[in-house]
């Protein structure tokens, strides 16, 4: 049965496997004392590319504990140290003194004491309830909480910046947790995120990286292609201790279209004006355009004009989408002739206009859409 990208939610091809594991470690954690050693037995695992985004990934359930950080080497001078270059970086480059930044899967708060050195206010979640506990009797200020999908409200937010340590390539929804994510950051939100880098393993030939608590295996392309689907705009993604992907990514500002009411409104106001002008007389459109498809309609033009005229063969005898106005051919004019011809076809408004005056006359009045408003030739 066809299992979906983790990812981009394609379908695995059954024939797209990549590599195949056998006797491989259940998990990475669950290691049995003297009384289960016997019981424990190695698993067969399927690695996949998806044929879509190109993710690589493993083709099961998740670990049991996949929604808990477990930190070995969490308070290794070699972590801590890096840690901290990468928080005054991520401050400088951000202005983040005296900000909000939220860490995304804490544990019992190894890497989140270390933000302690800064005039942050950084606080974290965490899933299991005795690694809260923990950071909480070290004085750190940790919640007990998950970002299951992008309904997510995480305690104490929205924050102004957010950061995640080689978490992610634990999670079966990394797209319900990252859009969960974007939803808690202020506008203009920054994070900073590592996961084990797949160059790496490719690098070195080093099939022994694999196992089945990273159920995905990130390149810096698809990497990037995770935030960039989910709302964030990466700034950078680098390599760092040599075998981590570091990205920094910034939550995507939505496009401002406010002034775009204002066009329309002087647009309407400078076209009734024009209709006005021509009031007992006959007004014709060239250019059978989507701008004019448009413009048409919107600006209440339909039972003003009375056709429009354009010179590709395959659009004479049809008529304008949601306005209706017949097109027809240029030498139309000579047995409907008009008073005013409105130009909307952009880059070609001068040829028209000297097609128009040889045609038919300098006499003709000739009025052209130049972006925001109208223009008499």
């Amino acid at each position: 049965m066809n299992k979906k990208c983790l990812l981009c939610s394609g379908a695995l091809i059954p024939d797209n496997i990549i590599f195949k594991l056998h006797n491989l470690p259940s998990s990475a954690q669950n290691i049995p004392d003297g009384n289960q050693v016997k019981e424990d037995n190695g698993i067969d695992l399927d690695l996949y590319q998806c044929n879509n985004c190109g993710l690589v990934q493993f083709d099961c359930e998740p670990v049991d504990y996949y929604k808990k950080v477990i930190r070995a080497g969490g308070e290794t001078s070699t972590m801590i140290n890096l840690r901290r270059k990468q928080y005054e970086k991520f401050i400088n480059q951000f202005n983040l003194t005296g900000k909000k930044i939220i860490e995304i899967g804490c544990g019992k708060g190894e890497f989140l004491k270390v933000w302690k050195d800064f005039d942050v206010n950084a606080s974290g979640i965490e899933y299991n309830s005795e690694l809260v506990e923990i950071a909480i009797n070290n004085g750190l200020n940790v919640k007990q909480f998950f970002v299951d999908d992008e309904n997510s409200v995480i305690p104490d937010g929205p924050f102004d910046a957010f950061c995640q340590f080689n978490f992610l390539e634990h999670q079966p929804y990394p797209n319900e947790m990252i859009k969960g994510i974007y939803n808690n950051l202020k506008d203009n939100g920054v994070g900073l995120v590592t996961v084990p880098s797949l160059e790496y393993i490719l690098q070195y030939n080093g099939y022994y990286e694999l196992i089945r608590d990273h159920i995905a295996y990130y390149s810096k392309e698809t990497l990037s292609l995770l935030f960039q689907k989910n709302g964030f705009e990466v700034l950078s993604i680098s390599t760092v201790n040599r075998d981590t992907h570091e990205i920094i990514v910034r939550k995507r500002s939505k496009i401002d279209v406010s002034n775009w009411n204002k066009n329309f409104n002087c647009l309407k106001q400078e076209f009734d004006n024009y209709c006005e002008e021509f009031k007992n007389k006959k007004i014709a459109v060239w250019g059978a355009s989507h701008q004019g498809f448009t413009l048409i309609p919107t600006m209440e033009l339909s039972n003003k004009v009375e056709y429009i005229i354009d010179s590709a063969v395959f659009k004479q005898g049809k008529f304008a989408p949601s306005s209706h106005v017949k097109i027809v051919e240029p030498d139309y004019f000579y047995k409907n002739p008009v008073d005013s011809i409105l130009i909307v076809a952009p880059g070609y408004t001068d040829e028209i206009a000297s097609i128009i005056k040889e045609k038919f006359g300098k006499n003709i009045d000739i009025r052209t859409l130049r972006s925001n408003h109208l223009e008499k030739l």
